[in-house]
């Protein structure tokens, strides 16, 4: 094709992280000849950073579509309880509202479809009836025109769950130009969540590929790439690591201590996550009284703006630091939350100076396993708590089934932590993080720092029609 455009489609700003944010944009100058235009409906605007954009103005799918997908969502889910013979897949169902007239129609519409279209082949009707909806849009037809006229070699779309991207989507597909997306995370397949349908499927590794044929039949092995992401590029990046007395001074930590990092969680994932906070410090209180002088970075989960913590932080200042994340928030939903590119030095930087990870379940593991340093999950449930919060829902997730044994470090109890800290500042961790590299390397293409040189090569080939 001799137009040299890449249109890199942001349908929200969880695509940032991976491809704005990253050197996703510059090693693509690097490896190939070709113009990269961000079509972007995030309100971050793009071109102060250098790169070339066409605003989508903040478009937003309309209600219709918003309750076809949650319908499809529900019946991939059925599909998949069925054909694995397993009810983990119900974990995955987000409640229904009823709590205005608005959210009750709703609610009762998905459901309706879900007993209409509750089967393989009605899923395949399903997915035909929401392209012939969108096909109908205002959105579709802008697309169309500004495709047609522009002419791009390629449409990549950074998330493949955003049902915004749709339209565009198709308006390429019916242009005959060829189109791509990213699955953006890797617990994202058996959830049920693919909402658009490209050309060709980047994902993480060959262990994602086998989920993406598994969960998606209609999806051949030839349409499928695997590359890496480019989310994890930031630990090999070692220039960007600020000495050490400079980052504490920054940040108001103690010279004399070691550092261990708690990582925090959505509120919905572990809504009791300021009672782990808490039984880490008293654990770091009983190590300081053996003399090993420790403190707590808390990085909170950025999506997380509640006080929750606020009084745990308060009274115990001497042993726990919070760190916020570089984050911007531009609305009141998870996904209009964004990251900063400062925010990827920062992580790094926290990272490089703490000498561990605690959390619940987060894929913090991967992060510290780039810097060969190991995690620790907490394990237990706090206080008295319903089966949504209970922790062997948490690690009973599919994606937890990939990892060998031993890749983390269990706190079972509140009374083991303070021990097993101490076995992780040993050299005992060194088989934790040789086995969380394990799962690291089966999780995401290595070597991991390259991923971005292999999204690029293979878009390459794309629009030089080598891979069709």
């Amino acid at each position: 094709m001799s137009n040299k455009k890449i249109f890199i489609l942001l349908p929200d700003g969880v695509g940032l992280r991976n491809f704005a944010f990253t050197d996703f944009y510059t090693r693509g100058k690097v490896a190939t000849e070709m113009d990269f235009i961000f079509w972007n409906n995030t309100p971050f605007d793009l071109s102060k950073m250098g790169y070339e954009e066409i605003k989508l103005q903040q478009k937003k799918p309309s209600l219709f579509l918003e309750v076809l997908k949650n319908a499809r969502n529900g019946i991939e889910l059925n599909c998949n309880i069925r054909k694995a013979k397993d009810n983990v897949y119900d974990s995955y169902r987000f409640p229904f509202s009823y709590a205005s007239f608005k959210s009750r129609i709703k609610s009762y519409t998905i459901h309706f479809l879900i007993q209409l279209f509750d089967s393989e082949k009605g899923l395949k009707k399903l997915r035909n009836l929401i392209k012939k909806t969108e096909r109908k849009t205002n959105f579709y037809s802008e697309s169309y025109a500004l495709l047609k006229m522009q002419k791009p070699a390629l449409v990549f779309c950074t998330n493949q769950r955003i049902s915004l991207a749709i339209a565009p989507l198709l308006a390429a597909q019916d242009l005959k130009i060829p189109t791509g997306t990213f699955i953006f995370s890797w617990d994202n397949l058996p959830k049920g969540t693919m909402v658009v349908e490209t050309d060709f499927y980047f994902v993480w590794s060959s262990h994602m590929k086998k989920e993406l044929l598994y969960y998606y039949p209609y999806i051949n092995e030839n349409q499928i790439i695997v590359t890496g992401t480019p989310q994890f590029e930031n630990h090999f990046q070692k220039d960007n690591i600020i000495d050490k007395e400079i980052f504490f001074k920054q940040n108001g930590l103690d010279s004399s201590k070691k550092y261990i990092c708690y990582s925090g969680d959505d509120i919905t994932t572990s809504p009791y996550d300021p009672n782990y906070l808490l039984d880490v410090i008293k654990a770091v209180r009983v190590l300081n009284k053996k003399g090993i002088q420790l403190g707590v970075v808390f990085r909170r989960c950025p999506v997380d703006f509640s006080d929750r913590f606020d009084s745990i932080l308060e009274e115990n200042k001497d042993i726990v630091t919070a760190i916020i994340p570089n984050w911007v928030k531009v609305g009141e939903e998870w996904n209009t939350i964004l990251p900063t590119k400062d925010d990827f030095i920062l992580q790094l930087n926290i990272i490089a100076h703490t000498e561990l990870v605690v959390n619940l379940g987060s894929s913090m593991v991967f992060d510290y396993a780039a810097h060969k340093k190991p995690c620790a999950y907490m394990n237990y449930n706090p206080v008295t708590s319903d089966s949504l919060s209970a922790v062997d829902k948490i690690y009973n997730y599919i994606h937890f089934r990939s990892m060998p044994d031993d890749a983390v470090v269990w706190l079972n109890s509140p009374d083991e932590i303070a021990d097993k800290i101490e076995l992780m500042l040993s050299d005992e961790a060194l088989k934790v993080v040789e086995k969380a590299q394990e799962w690291f390397e089966k999780i995401n293409q290595h070597p991991a720092e390259e991923a971005s040189e292999r999204i690029w090569e293979a878009i390459d080939k794309i629009c030089k029609k080598e891979i069709c």
